[in-house]
């Protein structure tokens, strides 16, 4: 009886909502609602049921118009659209309400249906599959209507051979050349697209040997198809109207170069006869002699008298674009045009940055560790420092953090700083090296850098840093750093350490790190080497990788050239014993768009640094950490480790908690677009960072051992992302799924989570804000 009442009210409700909901009475007599297409693919002999169901995706994709959208077969914005009504005006707020909850009605035509099957005759004939049949028709069923189709696709034809027929001219001769590197390779399938792109690389490779009005259109395809063994032979030739011209190989006669091109002054300055020529035979005009002339002759490929070449041109805008010295780089190429000449003129018009300029920038900073404060930094640059496009930047840089909720017994953290850097956009080395110029030009880069970090009442750390090395590309997706020299001294008066420091070190469980942490003075002599793998970076490909991978000796060479003086087992350089170590890492990050909203995110790294000679474990400033915003965000800054080391309790401050010599972590996340401003994710991270064999400063359980793998920590969480377009705010909500400083029967915490215990999320529900990806 019960369950009989239920169902009788469960109907009444669905009765109501249907009878409330109904579109049939909003739609025009004599239209029906488009509703979608129904394709049913025919069987045909060499044609494969899956070649079949891919087809029929495709050409569902193809299909127009696209119906309205539907919850289990109902239109509901369109029921949103006809319920909120036509508006007065299209500012109104009814008008901005019907744009973006409802939609307008899509009616089925029977037009529709015929284009349709043409579009697919032509797509099918297009991909091989020749005399191919499509059938279609409207059917009508109550206020909607479908498209229905029968598609019969016939066997896919194969390329049986592809010849290049030409004559004897050069011309011919070049284009007979081509086809060593054609795409149409036997036995792949005959598809339009690849013919196109044939044609393009054909004509790429011509421009390349000087034929510089050569174009696509005058490359003709002619195919021959023998329907018994479904084969086509391919036949590419010159088409016989193409141009006199375009048959022709140019050369370049004058390069013009106008360094100080702007719209105000394009008139006088490029009929200016102030040009002078340089070295290499280049006419720049620039009276002012703001640029020296070397720059052009290392960044232009063009030289008087050298035949027109593509790459050539390509890779001189790239260089110029690159230098960072223009604003906006345009080049023209002017022919000859008296009688038969076949050379070419090319301007190159140039509209530089200011010089000189000077930039503010002030940040605020909120951690989850309670820190909290701000930084301004004063940015000065010179874009031409030495007339040559070299750019030298000097920051300056001052902050303040305060421990909030501290009740007095926080700690208060002032840092100031300036640095400089000083990027030539060549190699500069003692010694000649050899390079590829046909790529993106290299640069050598010299920072000089100090830092002062004041922790109140604590200590007063003072970091030099200085770096001499090279950025340049092997190709598109692959760069190299290499700096053969960088050297960072850090160094901690003794009367700078205050009260707070003498009170920590008279803990057992803090001593040792306290002091590590304020010796006196430390000097890290170090080479670095950076390979950064980038598998698309122009493209919108489905799947992309990223790869950067680390590798820094320290001390080597200085360990070779400097003995144990003292006799106290340290080598030293000026009485300052130097860091040795080996240092080695890899971070990479993969990405699969899962749909075109939807994209799977994935990264995993490893890295290791093995100390030897007068270290024991890593510099502090060269340690791994892990935990915070773009680590594992179930756990605070550097609040992970190493290994199963656990904080005392009652801490106010964290100076070296979580370093170690190793660290493993994987982190991966699914995101989604909820629209183009509003972002979500969900996301799981687990790592740990580990000390190699020192158990100085944490003890025994942070070290390294055969069982790392129930040492990991594991969170997870949701977040929530706003684009807005010139940067991606994000907020990362995560809890501890694993915690390895529990013990081992204890580490997993599923058991412990409640919602809505506030002492448990107080300490267990971390909320991260940052901007950017975490990876």
């Amino acid at each position: 009886m019960k369950y009989s009442v239920y169902k009788s009210l469960f109907a009444l409700v669905i009765t109501t909502l249907v009878v409330s909901c109904n579109v049939k009475k909003y739609i025009p007599e004599k239209e029906r609602l488009y509703s979608g297409t129904e394709i049913e693919m025919l069987p045909f002999e060499g044609v494969s049921k899956k070649d079949r169901k891919a087809l029929q995706g495709e050409l569902a994709g193809l299909a127009r118009p696209k119906p309205n959208s539907q919850i289990f077969g109902f239109p509901y914005r369109v029921w949103l659209y006809y319920v909120i009504g036509e508006p007065k005006k299209d500012s109104s707020f009814r008008a901005s309400l019907r744009r973006k909850l409802g939609q307008e009605p899509v009616f089925a035509n029977s037009r529709s249906v015929v284009t349709n099957a043409n579009i697919w005759k032509a797509f099918l004939q297009n991909e091989g599959y020749f005399h191919s049949e499509v059938a279609g028709k409207l059917e009508e069923k109550g206020y909607k209507a479908k498209g229905i189709y029968q598609v019969r696709v016939h066997r896919r034809y194969t390329l049986d051979s592809v010849r290049f027929v030409t004559d004897t001219a050069l011309v011919g001769k070049d284009f007979k050349l081509t086809q060593e590197k054609t795409l149409l390779k036997p036995p792949v399938p005959y598809r339009l697209d690849n013919l196109k792109l044939e044609r393009e690389r054909i004509t790429q490779e011509m421009k390349r040997k000087g034929y510089y009005y050569f174009n696509p259109d005058y490359v003709a395809i002619l195919g021959d198809t023998n329907t018994n063994n479904y084969k086509a032979k391919l036949y590419l030739a010159l088409k016989p109207e193409m141009p006199e011209a375009a048959a022709r190989q140019y050369y370049i006669r004058n390069v013009y170069i106008y360094p100080n091109y702007t719209l105000n002054n394009a008139v006088q300055d490029t009929n200016r006869r102030e040009a002078f020529r340089t070295t290499a035979g280049f006419q720049v005009v620039d009276s002012s002699r703001t640029y020296d002339e070397r720059l052009f002759h290392s960044v232009i490929g063009f030289k008087p008298g050298r035949r027109y070449n593509s790459r050539v041109q390509d890779i001189t805008l790239s260089r110029l674009i690159n230098l960072g010295t223009f604003k906006f780089v345009r080049n023209r190429f002017a022919p000859d045009t008296q009688g038969d000449s076949t050379v070419l003129d090319v301007h190159y018009y140039l509209t530089p940055y200011p010089k000189k300029s000077l930039r503010a920038e002030i940040a605020g900073t909120s951690k989850s560790n309670s820190l909290a404060g701000s930084q301004l930094t004063l940015s000065w640059r010179n874009r031409n420092f030495f007339k040559r496009a070299e750019l030298l930047t000097i920051n300056a840089t001052g902050g303040i953090e305060a421990q909030l909720g501290a009740g007095g017994q926080g700690v208060s953290n002032f840092s100031y700083g300036l640095n400089a850097t000083l990027t030539f956009p060549r190699l500069v080395s003692p010694i000649a090296i050899d390079y590829d110029r046909r790529q993106v030009l290299p640069k050598t880069n010299l920072t000089l850098g100090y830092q002062a970090i004041v922790r109140r009442q604590f200590y007063r750390l003072n970091s030099f840093t200085g770096s001499f090395g090279y950025a340049f590309r092997g190709s598109s997706k692959v760069e190299h750093t290499l700096i053969p020299l960088s050297l960072t001294y850090v160094y901690v008066p003794t009367n700078s350490l205050g009260d707070l420091y003498y009170e920590a070190i008279t803990d057992p469980a803090l001593a040792s790190q306290y002091i590590a942490i304020v010796q006196n003075q430390q000097l890290i002599p170090s080479s670095l080497y950076t390979l950064h793998f980038n598998s698309s970076p122009q493209s919108q490909s489905r799947y992309s990788q990223q790869l950067i991978f680390n590798f820094e000796p320290a001390g080597n060479a200085a360990g070779l050239l400097f003995k144990d003086g003292n006799g106290d087992g340290q080598k030293k350089v000026f009485d300052v014993a130097f860091s040795q170590y080996v240092r080695a890492d890899v971070d990479t990050r993969h990405y699969l768009r899962l749909t075109p909203s939807t994209t799977w995110a994935s990264r995993v790294f490893a890295g290791a640094g093995l100390p030897y000679g007068n270290s024991s474990s890593l510099p502090f400033v060269k340690q791994y950490f892990v935990g915070g915003s773009n680590s594992i965000r179930a756990f605070r800054p550097r609040g992970i480790g190493p290994g199963r080391y656990l904080r005392p309790a009652g801490r106010t401050i964290l100076l070296q908690d979580g370093g170690g010599d190793i660290k493993m972590e994987a982190n991966t996340e699914l995101r989604t677009k909820f629209n183009k401003f509003l972002q979500g994710a969900l996301f799981v991270d687990a790592g740990n960072v580990w000390m190699y064999k020192d158990p100085t400063l944490y003890g025994e359980t942070a070290v390294f051992s055969k069982d790392f793998l129930k040492e990991v920590a594991i969170g997870a969480g949701i977040g929530l992302r706003l684009d807005v377009t010139y940067f991606v705010l994000r907020f990362d909500l995560a809890t501890p799924l694993r915690n390895p400083a529990l013990a081992e029967n204890e580490r997993w915490v599923f058991d412990k989570i409640n919602f809505r215990d506030r002492d448990w999320r107080k300490d267990n529900l971390i909320l991260n804000i940052a901007v950017g990806y975490p990876f």
